[in-house]
């Protein structure tokens, strides 16, 4: 009687490298044959035929090349010639990674991978560890999408534009200082929103958002009826100069903001509830209503945060002139805040950049990323009804 072999059936890391080994061998031997065929036509002549009609140059033999595939590394067998170089169309000419592992590195550096932890991630992916010099060096793509938003023309009206900054930590001159990146984004007359421009400037005020909306203009900006910002004077004071005819909405919820630091924490969610009511009122006429009524009533146990409110209700109200459908999207800049939100989360895992544009180019990157979202769906209802009231605003 003979003895029974009990076989081990094989591990799912065994099946997995097994069919990487498979994977890696057969990638790397359709480069070689693409190399070859490459070669041939650089020779005009099919190796180990020495006397050929035709013949442009001589083999000399070939060299490794190091390539970084999404089936990990590979060490490719390049032809190359005496005189003519070698065949490296294929490849292309001193690339270390395929195309697709460079787009990788950008996607997951854009979606929150820091150079520190990239090499990290693609050695659990590919087994092999790319360094931060190299991150940064793909990432330089990026300034080609920076340069495509700030030169792609703007040939739609924009009917509603928003403004807002958000601020980083970025090394200038030689020290980290807190830079402001302005964004600006509009409503077309789809009704869907528009990624108009992103700048990085020293601080938020007049000049920088000058010079952004400059560039807007230069771009082809027009048909603006309704710019909705914050209460910042240098926005307000950009606006009017190169904006005259547009009216500006200030965001209510950074107006609440306001009148809540003036007011008792006790009495905020009393306050809040009111001033709810106000900014909700079915027209500038109750809205004014009720505004006097919280005058008369708990505005006069907080006198101080019942006059930031009455100050800042004429431009906070400046969305009744507009459709009525259009008036929750144009009270607040809501919408931008989220996008800065995501900009924020990315940015953290930076900590301070290397340099201002190095700043834009992750920003307009993380902006450019939440902006074909917005494509899927149109932000305000833009019906024939609707277009007929905005004609009618002056």
């Amino acid at each position: 009687m003979t003895d029974s072999v009990y076989l081990a059936p094989p591990t799912q890391e065994a099946i997995h490298q097994d069919l990487q080994s498979v994977f890696r061998a057969g990638v790397k031997l359709a480069l070689e044959l693409a190399l070859e065929q490459e070669i041939r036509a650089i020779v005009g002549a099919d190796k180990w035929q020495r006397f050929q009609k035709g013949r442009r140059a001589t083999r000399n033999g070939t060299y490794l090349r190091s390539l970084l595939t999404s089936v990990g590394l590979l060490e490719v067998s390049v032809p190359r010639t005496r005189d003519r170089g070698s065949a490296c169309g294929v490849i292309g000419r001193y690339e270390r990674r395929a195309e697709e592992i460079n787009d990788a590195i950008v996607s997951a550096y854009v979606h929150g991978v820091s150079t520190r932890n990239m090499g990290d991630v693609t050695q659990s992916l590919l087994g092999e560890n790319v360094s931060r010099s190299t991150v940064s060096r793909v990432t330089k793509t990026l300034e080609e999408q920076v340069e495509a938003l700030r030169s792609s023309a703007i040939t739609d009206p924009i009917v509603y534009l928003y403004l807002d900054a958000t601020f980083l930590d970025a090394r200038w001159a030689r020290a980290v200082e807190n830079v402001s990146a302005l964004v600006a984004y509009g409503v077309d007359q789809s009704g869907h929103r528009r990624l108009l421009g992103v700048t990085i400037g020293a601080e938020e005020s007049e000049d920088s958002w000058a010079e952004l909306l400059e560039q807007l203009l230069s771009r082809g900006l027009k048909g603006v009826k309704l710019v909705i910002a914050d209460a910042h004077a240098g926005i307000a004071k950009a606006v009017r100069r190169l904006l005259p005819e547009a009216r500006q909405q200030r965001c209510v919820v950074h107006l609440q903001r306001n009148v809540f630091g003036k007011a008792p924490r006790r009495l905020r969610r009393r306050l809040a509830s009111s001033m709810r009511e106000i900014f909700r009122a079915p027209s500038l006429k109750d809205a004014r209503q009720r505004l006097d009524e919280l005058a008369q009533g708990l505005g006069k146990q907080v006198p101080e945060a019942l006059a930031v409110l009455l100050d800042g209700f004429p431009a906070a109200t400046q969305f009744y002139a507009f459709p009525r459908a259009h008036w929750t999207a144009l009270r607040t800049t809501n919408g931008i805040e989220r996008l800065h939100a995501e900009i924020k989360r990315r940015t953290r895992s930076v900590g301070a950049f290397p340099d201002r544009a190095s700043a834009l180019r992750l920003v307009t990157a993380v902006a450019l990323d939440v902006a074909t979202q917005w494509r899927r769906q149109r932000y305000v209802v833009m019906s024939e009804e609707v277009k007929a009231e905005l004609a009618k605003v002056a």
